[in-house]
């Protein structure tokens, strides 16, 4: 059970608790991505539209990019459990939707407008296409069911006394 201590400071901190996973959940999806997709299964590079020395250097400068939003949101919920204000389900909405809406601009953006790349060079790109981007919804949507959950608790002045 909670503290009346912790519950206030979850309502001072519900900013920080939700940028603090959209920060790690950006960070760590851009992390696997550049992991699995670029490194294990050599299906693009981040920049794929020179030499594969050019992509190799924009694979490192991705997933320089990656580990600092996943340390800073990391670092940010560090502070959270000094000050005693983590507020997990806000907190995971937060690393749903940072998970998520980086995955959505990624399909849409870098692969179908800026063409940076593509998730795999195949004939039929699109089943992979739609996979990825319903993935990217389906993360937004669940994050926003917890972030909305929160905030209503938030201005209720009230938590849930099992998280």
């Amino acid at each position: 059970m909670k503290t009346e201590f912790q519950q206030s400071n979850r309502f001072v901190y519900t900013k920080k608790n939700l940028w603090s996973g959209i920060l790690f959940g950006l960070g760590f999806i851009a992390f696997f991505d550049e992991m699995v997709f670029h490194q294990l299964l050599h299906w693009h590079h981040f920049y794929d539209k020179s030499t594969t020395n050019i992509g190799l250097i924009s694979d490192g400068l991705f997933h320089a990019f990656s580990w600092f939003a996943t340390i800073g949101g990391l670092f940010l919920f560090a502070d959270l459990k000094r000050r005693n204000a983590v507020w997990l389900t806000r907190w995971w909405g937060g690393v749903l939707l940072g998970a998520g809406i980086f995955q959505l601009y990624d399909g849409t953006v870098q692969h179908k407008l800026m063409r940076l790349h593509q998730i795999r060079y195949v004939e039929n790109v699109i089943i992979y296409d739609i996979v990825w981007n319903i993935i990217a919804v389906v993360l937004i949507i669940v994050g926003a069911i917890l972030v909305y959950r929160t905030r209503q608790l938030s201005e209720l002045g009230v938590t849930l006394t099992n998280e």
